[in-house]
């Protein structure tokens, strides 16, 4: 495996909740960063068509530790078709009701996680809108906005709420990681979208249909690995209208 085109990113924050997706109701987090909320993060900081992020390996530095609480959300959501109706004076508009005791306010529980910090170690591969720039190009515009705090929106820790602090990292060495030997995590979401796939983006088809795949997760002395050529995807299987 190349060692080029591998970059190395720590991120930490005060909360952080990788929702399982059996439990989005009533949020329950992974008790460790998922491949799919580290791809998002590098992405928050630097995303180009050009390029796009495998992740290798998630190491932990900070395990956190387990809170709940409960938060007001809503049940209802606005559609991008009826924003244009109510633009155009066609529909008359329809508000959200989020307020204490609105009609479309939810009070759901969160089992979330509490002072966590990673190591987040990607491969930058090119994708068919390849440019004629070299991978190092854009591995030095991470390495310099990560740096500097740069990024293109807030990276967040499993939510959007959960706004994640980050730096680039040169000296892996230098670096203590948390107490935890060995663990099975059992299945796991990998991705919301098959990684084999994201390189065949370009300029007539820019998005990749979303297809969720997940692996069996393992801790192995604080690290989890992730690269898809050493782990098995799985994607969950149709089931059959009788």
């Amino acid at each position: 495996m190349s060692q080029q085109n591998k970059i190395t990113v720590r991120v930490w924050g005060d909360y952080a909740c990788f929702t399982r997706p059996e439990m989005k109701v009533e949020r329950v987090s992974y008790p460790v960063c998922t491949p799919s909320a580290a791809r998002g993060m590098l992405e928050a900081i630097f995303w180009e068509p050009e390029i796009h992020y495998i992740i290798d390996s998630i190491a932990v530095i900070k395990k956190g530790r387990w809170f709940s609480f409960r938060r007001n959300e809503v049940s209802a959501v606005i559609s991008i078709k009826e924003a244009q109706k109510w633009m155009k004076g066609s529909k008359e508009v329809k508000y959200i009701e989020a307020g204490g005791g609105g009609k479309d306010a939810a009070q759901r529980n969160m089992l979330a996680l509490a002072d966590v910090e990673y190591l987040i170690t990607a491969e930058i591969f090119p994708t068919k809108k390849r440019s004629n720039h070299p991978l190092g190009v854009y591995i030095e515009e991470v390495r310099r906005r990560a740096h500097k705090g740069k990024c293109y929106h807030r990276p967040g820790l499993g939510c959007r709420e959960f706004a994640a602090d980050f730096d680039w990292v040169d000296d892996l060495s230098k670096i203590k990681l948390a107490n935890w030997q060995e663990e099975d995590l059992g299945i796991m979401l990998y991705d919301v979208f098959d990684p084999a796939k994201r390189s065949l983006a370009d300029e007539k088809n820019p998005h990749v249909k979303p297809v969720p795949v997940f692996f069996h997760a393992k801790i192995k002395d604080a690290v989890m690995d992730c690269h898809p050529d050493r782990i098995t995807l799985l994607q969950p299987q149709a089931k059959e209208v009788v």
